[in-house]
């Protein structure tokens, strides 16, 4: 996990291509409080191994009859302009969190013929590298091999990536994310108030100006928005008299058909026969391994490899130290469950897994009471793994650091909700609680010392994408019961397609500012392609009571894998499980009924005084 970052200065950027937004105003400009000081210490958290930066100033220059732009590169303050002399500069700012490579790199990567990258994200196919390679460092001479086609290199990536590539030779910056969104990438368009335009993986608390309305979302303007999934260019030149330097934002599309099938996300068997259904049943009720495991075992191959991709495909840079390589976010739920067991399959027997659960109840919060149950069947299928079952407590009235730090991170994301499911994928992701120091003679949990633990997993496995392609949410039987099987599928293609505004952005923040990455196996392209290939009955059941209809499919590929309890639970978020929403309510509504009545989920909260 990487923090990159630009801030360009002294271009009029031109934006009438985007409908979204608006041709940048004319000047006079007065700038918001965001420095480049403030932007390095925010993507410092989530690459702590290094932080670089990279200053280039474009400057219009007028030779014979023509203008054309001349590249100057900030050499710590050795080179100075006129100050009479236009500039535009494009600022470089990347953090480094490394998980491939033999050697340590530094972000931005600059090359010879003076291209510069900085990028988060992870190449799991399309571009040929070895187990050994940085994946950084490949895409880097990729991309400088493909001169004019970027957008071409960029479609070929499988895995979840953001990125800011300067291409000398074209004077075009490159900028954009994967078509799901995996990867956080915020944007500041120009306006009158700060005509910068600025991307960064993270907001800096300084983005909004303190108690403001604008921090509080109801103002008409914020700082930051998610930038929309895909490929943008900015080509720079001059204006006419060749005294402005201009540039003007375009979308590209993807090259390669795959990724247009994946974002229709078109389901070509939705509503099913009569006698699908009877099919369907009568694998139900039949729990041999032939009859009932046709499908869930092909979802089952696809997954298993995806974990692999993201855990074992790939020598994991460890620095000077071994330590816990990955650790799964733990509920003890379906999920979660099937990340933890199909983990165990791929990774190397010596290295212990931490199973990593927080707590706003102690023991009671049912995800504590299912992470226990839930370690006890893993132990049962595979016992030579060292479990960690990391406890990780935490009292919300006490953690007010905690949640203004959340709050700068979920920007640009606003409600309790929001805050209630950062704040839990904050906690877990820091990874510091408490694990039960077992020994041979002491078999039973209660007798063992529980002792103070932090989990030094730098790779988080999360459950992300399963209940939006597997029918796992409340809404999801409602718009069945409404609207039968046309309405499900609509919703839960709705929920694919927003899926990178509602909850990507946001989980990879919270995540990332402990200097951990986050992946979503249930994410994978090809797990995604897998799932809408089979007909949506087979997905999910919906007549079916919860803990069995929901999710079907995944419920029957838990069962393969001899997980024959967490096949039967319920769905449960993990702001509801971990019992944060209820501890939210108290605290900012006085009751959970008076926050149901106010819809507390939805609600926007107010900002504290800083």
């Amino acid at each position: 996990m990487c923090g990159i970052a630009i801030v360009v200065r002294g271009v009029r950027i031109e934006l009438s291509k985007l409908s979204s937004v608006h041709s940048v105003p004319e000047p006079p400009f007065e700038q918001l409080k965001v420095s480049v000081e403030d932007v390095k210490a925010v993507l410092g958290q989530r690459g702590p191994d290094s932080v670089g930066e990279k200053t280039i100033h474009l400057q219009p220059n007028v030779a014979e009859e023509s203008a054309a732009l001349s590249v100057f590169e900030a050499c710590q303050g050795t080179y100075k302009l006129e100050e009479t002399t236009p500039l535009g500069e494009l600022h470089f700012i990347g953090s480094t969190l490394q998980l491939r490579g033999t050697s340590p790199i530094r972000q931005p990567l600059v090359d010879s013929s003076g291209n510069i990258l900085v990028y988060n994200g992870e190449v799991f196919g399309g571009i040929e590298l070895s187990s050994y390679d940085n994946d950084t460092e490949v895409l880097f001479k990729s991309l400088e091999k493909a001169k004019a086609l970027v957008p071409d290199v960029l479609s070929m990536i499988k895995g979840p990536w953001a990125i800011i590539y300067w291409q000398e030779s074209s004077r075009t910056l490159w900028f954009g994310k994967d078509a799901f969104g995996r990867r956080s990438l915020l944007v500041h368009w120009p306006t009158v108030e700060d005509p910068r335009f600025l991307l960064s993986s993270v907001s800096p608390a300084s983005s909004v100006t303190p108690g403001s309305d604008a921090e509080i979302g109801n103002s008409g303007h914020r700082f930051w928005e998610e930038l929309p999934c895909g490929v943008y260019s900015i080509s720079f030149g001059v204006s006419e008299s060749g005294l402005c330097i201009c540039g003007e934002v375009t979308k590209h599309e993807w090259r390669i058909p795959m990724w247009k099938k994946l974002i229709e996300w078109e389901r070509k068997s939705v509503v099913p026969r009569p006698e699908d259904l009877s099919t369907s049943s009568l694998r139900e009720e039949d729990n041999s391994v032939s009859t009932s495991s046709g499908l869930a075992q092909i979802v089952l191959v696809v997954l298993k490899e995806s974990v692999r991709r993201r855990t074992s495909l790939h020598n994991i840079f460890q620095g000077e130290k071994e330590v816990v390589p990955v650790a799964v976010l733990f509920s003890g739920g379906l999920d979660s469950m099937i990340l933890a067991a199909l983990l165990d399959q791929c990774l190397d027997p010596k290295y212990e897994v931490d199973l990593l659960n927080v707590s706003f109840d102690g023991p009671n919060a049912p995800d504590r009471i299912s992470a226990k149950a839930g370690i006890k069947e893993l132990k049962k299928i595979a016992p030579l793994r060292r479990w960690k079952l990391v406890e990780i407590d935490a009292d919300l009235s006490k953690l007010t650091f905690e949640t203004k730090r959340v709050m700068s991170l979920i920007n640009p994301a606003d409600t309790y909700m929001d805050l209630n499911i950062g704040t839990a994928l904050w906690l877990a992701a820091r990874g510091d609680g408490w694990i039960y120091n077992e020994s041979e003679n002491q078999a039973v949990e209660e007798d063992n010392r529980r002792v103070n633990y932090k989990s030094d997993a730098r790779i988080l496995l999360v459950g992300a994408g399963a209940d939006e392609q597997c029918a796992g949410y409340g809404r999801h039987r409602t718009k069945y019961r409404n609207g039968s099987w046309v309405a499900l599928d609509q919703e839960m293609k709705l929920d694919m397609q927003r899926i990178w505004k509602r909850n990507l952005g946001r989980d990879d923040r919270c995540i990332a500012d402990n200097g951990k990455e986050g992946r979503f196996p249930f994410l994978d392209e090809d797990v995604i392609k897998t799932l809408l290939d089979i007909p949506l009955w087979e997905i999910a059941d919906l007549e079916q009571p919860s803990g069995k209809g929901d999710k079907k499919i995944l419920r029957q590929v838990a069962k393969l894998l001899g997980l024959q309890e967490v096949a039967k639970m319920p769905k449960r978020a993990i702001q509801f499980g971990s019992r944060i929403a209820r501890e939210s309510n108290r605290k900012n509504f006085g009751s959970n009924r008076a926050a149901n009545q106010a819809s507390a989920g939805s609600v926007r909260f107010n900002a504290p005084s800083h």
